[in-house]
């Protein structure tokens, strides 16, 4: 059974930085890639960014480039997404993921429970 645990979160003022964990247990995953999603009220979830475990590869939203980062530490099998510059614009629901790479959610069938992010003006 495969289990992704999210810690991190919490309520920041524009401009703050934050940082997100995702710790995976139970099976390795391999080849898969591990990803962050969002989702606002109202809106659908939402492509973030993403790694392969391998660490070499990473895909970012547009909409994040350049103050997100996506990291990894295979020893304890934890994702990292590191935000920078937040803006309120980046309040939401932030959910890991974990499988195959896509920018839809429908591809990845294990997901943390989801940590709330809310960036004040």
């Amino acid at each position: 059974q495969v289990q992704l645990v999210q810690s991190g979160g919490g309520l920041v003022q524009a401009g703050d930085s934050l940082r997100l964990s995702c710790a995976a247990s139970g099976r390795t995953f391999g080849s898969y890639y591990m990803a962050w999603f969002r989702q606002a009220p109202g809106k659908e979830r939402e492509f973030v960014g993403s790694i392969h475990w391998n660490g070499i590869s990473t895909y970012y939203a547009d909409s994040v480039k350049g103050r997100f980062t996506i990291s990894r530490d295979n020893a304890t099998k934890t994702v990292y997404l590191q935000m920078n510059s937040l803006k309120p614009d980046d309040t939401a629901v932030y959910y890991c993921g974990g499988g195959l790479h896509s920018t839809r959610a429908s591809a990845y069938g294990y997901w943390g429970q989801g940590t709330q992010v809310t960036v004040s003006s």
